[in-house]
């Protein structure tokens, strides 16, 4: 699904990442450790190109996503994205948060299937009879967009027994609601996968477990999951691969009971021995 190819990254002297390769097929579970400033963040963050890439490719389904003719906001719509922070907008619902992507972009698509046909319409009076092309298919309208948003978005508040929050404002969530309602927002969009930035690393240790619990969850479905984390049971318990980053460089990628159980990196060695 996405093949990272010499990917590299700099903040004007300070290369962040060095040539990274890496592999993630679908289905992967993949938890990124690391000591703080290894590149790890940095490594998620362009992967949807939220930071341009100095170097390198990203293949995403097929295109290069950081060639920068390609339109990224498309790409981006097959890959959600959980921060650290939760980042909600705190002037919207919670199910105004997980509507505003589905709606937003049903209707750019509607926006745009309607102008392609005013061109349509305008060069086939042009066209003999045998020549005219057909008018793309309208088959939804701006009501319509946000209805369905609006049930899926329920849907998904109810799988995650917040659907008696839909109404209020992230203000008035715990640290654990509003990760959980992050998560379902970028579920929202049906992504082929979810890139997660230490998703609990601001939540107060009571309410760590109720977040793992949903990603345990996307987990069993099959859904590929990229995710920086320092919650190194949740890392042995679910992933598939782990990967360790340091200096802007993958050090060691194996299976958890390999990785953690046999590490062969000196400086995974002394890494583990700090934090386990």
């Amino acid at each position: 699904m996405i093949d990272v190819i010499n990917l590299q990254k700099s903040f004007g002297s300070n290369k962040v990442l060095n040539g990274i390769d890496i592999k993630i097929e679908k289905g992967d579970i993949m938890c990124v450790i690391g000591p703080s400033g290894s590149g790890k963040s940095t490594f998620l963050r362009c992967l949807n190109c939220m930071e341009d890439p100095t170097g390198g490719q990203i293949i995403f389904n097929g295109v290069d996503i950081a060639d920068f003719k390609v339109d990224i906001n498309i790409h981006r719509r097959r890959m959600g994205m959980v921060f650290q922070h939760f980042n909600l907008f705190n002037n919207k619902t919670v199910i105004q948060n997980i509507m505003l992507a589905p709606v937003t972009v049903g209707l750019q698509d509607l926006k745009k299937a309607k102008r392609t046909n005013v061109m349509i319409k305008l060069t086939n009076l042009f066209r003999s009879s045998r020549m005219k092309k057909d008018l793309v298919p309208i088959t939804t309208n701006k009501a319509e967009i946000k209805a369905t948003a609006k049930e899926n978005a329920m849907a998904l508040l109810n799988r995650i027994g917040l659907a008696d929050k839909a109404d209020v404002y992230p203000s008035t969530l715990s640290g654990g609601q509003k990760q959980r309602v992050a998560i379902v927002r970028a579920l929202a969009m049906n992504p082929d996968v979810i890139l997660f930035d230490e998703p609990t690393s601001a939540l107060d240790p009571e309410m760590v477990g109720e977040v793992l619990d949903l990603m345990k969850q996307l987990a069993k479905e099959g859904m590929t999951m990229i995710i920086v984390t320092h919650e190194m049971g949740f890392a042995r318990e679910v992933a598939n691969r782990v990967l360790f980053i340091d200096g802007g460089q993958i050090l060691e990628s194996a299976p958890p009971a390999e990785f953690f159980g046999n590490p062969k990196n000196p400086r995974l060695k002394e890494f583990l021995s700090k934090v386990l």
